[in-house]
This record gives structure tokens, sequence and C-alpha cells, in this order.
């Protein structure tokens, strides 16, 4: 398919940027781990420097989007640092629905190895700055999403995508948390949460060794940074599933001691240990971790 679309010039890679009438914003959004401070921040670093490098293509009517994992607000601040950098143009933060250019969020909703699938099928949450901000990204994002796509305000579409994500860090730190506990009261976690979920409305998700992936370990963490006193079960979920890794080994290395008791003999060459479910999820990059 990428073939297909370089070859007939639908599509080309450059490290310039170049004139547009619509450019979309996808870059990393990684949280600053301040060593003092318990709590994560993000760094819109990457954001910022996308967002001033392509201010000098602007011109009137352009649409830009940002689709990266924001905190709440990050939106209103691309417009702000674009108003700075091109003082010749109007921008929505200031002036509204009568600026020169249109600015919204629209987050990517795909799961790794289904993406062009989800790219074109799942609904879409656009949040502009202006109604005619959402509107405008709502006729981009029309040429290729059948699914449907959902126009609200840029802050709300900004806590969508970080609601959802701290939605699945809640609910697998609800089943990490069972499976400690489990542990200490002598209880086989699986058969536990096997007969739990025979309850017509209960739907508890598998433990793991924490929580995998590039996005569920981090976005819960803006919500947090915008209201540390209010997000308190969101970041104790955080606290629950970042702490997990350790416990597992802490597990494996009283199962590994346990051996050796058992054969003396026996050095760290004589013990194999599998790890099953390197990649977070089916069908995506191999992860490599060095657990021992």
């Amino acid at each position: 398919m990428v073939q297909k679309a370089v070859s007939s010039g639908y599509l080309h890679a450059t490290t310039k940027h170049q004139s547009a009438d619509a450019f979309l914003i996808a870059v990393p959004t990684p949280f600053i781990e301040e060593s003092k401070v318990k709590d994560k921040k993000a760094d819109l670093g990457y954001i910022e420097a996308a967002s001033k490098s392509l201010a000098p293509l602007l011109k009137i009517g352009d649409l830009i989007v940002l689709e990266s994992t924001s905190p709440v607000g990050t939106t209103e601040k691309i417009s702000e640092w674009l108003a700075e950098a091109r003082p010749d143009l109007t921008f929505p933060h200031a002036d509204g629905e009568l600026s020169d250019i249109r600015i919204a969020y629209c987050p990517e909703r795909v799961l790794p190895g289904n993406v062009l699938h989800e790219l074109v099928e799942n609904d879409r949450v656009i949040g502009g700055l202006t109604k005619k901000c959402s509107e405008a990204a709502e006729s981009l994002y029309k040429i290729f999403v059948r699914g449907e796509c959902l126009l609200t305000t840029a802050r709300t579409a900004e806590m969508s995508k970080l609601t959802e994500n701290s939605f699945r860090d809640l609910n697998i730190a609800f089943a990490n948390e069972l499976s400690v506990i489990c542990s200490k009261l002598n209880i086989n976690t699986w058969e536990l949460i096997s007969l739990a979920n025979r309850h017509p409305r209960v739907n508890i998700l598998q433990p793991g060794a924490g929580v995998g992936g590039h996005c569920i370990a981090v976005d819960p963490w803006f919500i947090v940074q915008s209201c540390p006193a209010e997000s308190r079960l969101i970041r104790t979920a955080r606290d629950v599933n970042d702490c997990k890794p350790e416990w597992v080994l802490n597990q494996l290395e009283v199962i590994l001691k346990n051996i050796r008791v058992k054969n003396p003999g026996y050095t760290s060459r004589d013990i194999t240990v599998a790890c099953l479910g390197i990649t977070f999820k089916p069908n995506i990059d191999y992860l490599e971790r060095v657990l021992l």
C-alpha cells in the first residue's frame, strides 16, 4: 500500500517542511520525571518545536491538527506559540471564529497490529478551538474516516483521549492488585477471576507484569499533572501498575532460590526461565527487556 501511494505521487517523505492546506502534528509526548517530585509531567518540547517549525509556511485558511496525546490545554498552547511566531496572522485563541488559521485536536485511536483498519473504521473525536476549527478538521478526516466524526471542544477532546487510557489503566491496576492479594492469601488468582467473571456485570481483566506499551503507562500522568489534588484514584492506579514488575521479579527470585535449595549443585546456567508475551500486543514489533 505504501509503495502504491509513493509510486502514484500521493505520498512522499521529506526532512523539510512544505506548504500545505492542512498540517497534522503527530510527535512524541513523553513525561519528564523529576527526581525530587513523585508525579510526572508531560514534555511538550516536541509539539512546540513542530509548531514553530511550520509557522513560516502558514497562510490564511490553513488548518493545523494535533494528534499527539497531550495534557488538557496543549492545543491552546499551539495557537499561542504560532501567534508569537506569526504576528501577521490571527489565531483562534485570541480572535475566535474570525481567526485566519484553524486549529483542532483529534487523537488517534488505533490498535497496534490493526492500524490500517482502525484508522479508517474507528470513530474520531475532533475538538476545535472554535466551531469553525472543528468543522474544518471534520472535513479533512471525512476524506478517509468511515466511522463517525464527533465534534466537541479541544479541551474535551484532549481529556477524552486521556480518559480512555486512564480507564484501561485503572482496570488493569485492579487485576494486578488482586493478583498480589491472592498470592498473599494463597488463592489461585486465575480461578478467582474466572469465578468472579461469571457474574453478568463483572469483567475483571487478566493480571500481568504491569502495563505494556507506551501509552497507558504515560497518559494518566497528564491528568494528574492538570489536577493533582483531584486525581487520587488515577495516581494510585499508576503506582500499583508501576510496582507490579518489581513484584513479579521478586516472585521469580523466590522460585529460583527454592530451585537452588532443592538442587544444591545448580547454577544460573542450569535453570531456564521462559518469558511468554514479550510484546504487549499480538502482531507488533518485538520489545526486548532485560529481566535478570
